[in-house]
């Protein structure tokens, strides 16, 4: 599957609480899973690794919480976990930059889910 491809080789995995955004009607499920597949698509094409961080071989692992409107528009984020490396910590700020806005979410996701924790992975292969 293209998708579980992506999240492997970019490392992304996104922390939605799925079980409890999942109403019993099963267009809703697929609503969100279609958006989830979107964002996932968009955050694997626009993040990169930064050349310094390349040539020093500095690996990391980041949660950043991101915060979005029914347009999906960015209203905040917070870097929740931190590479340990100030590189890619900045390579974060610049990747919430160049993926707002957000795929608009669905309907069926209720306000109080216009929230995310996006895991991400710096790993040289």
């Amino acid at each position: 599957m293209v998708t579980s491809r992506l999240m492997k080789v970019v490392g992304i995995v996104l922390s939605l609480g799925l079980v409890s955004m999942f109403g019993s009607l099963e267009a809703n499920a697929s609503d969100i899973k279609d958006w989830q597949v979107k964002l996932v698509k968009l955050v694997a094409k626009k993040q990169v690794y930064p050349r310094a961080a390349m040539q020093d071989e500095l690996e990391g692992k980041a949660k950043v919480k991101i915060a979005f409107d029914r347009s999906g528009s960015i209203t905040s984020h917070e870097l929740v976990q931190s590479t340990g490396h100030d590189i890619l910590d900045a390579e974060v700020e610049n990747l919430v930059n160049r993926i707002n806005p957000l795929p608009a979410p669905p309907s069926s996701l209720g306000d109080d889910k216009l929230v995310i924790v996006l895991p991400l992975t710096w790993a040289i292969q």
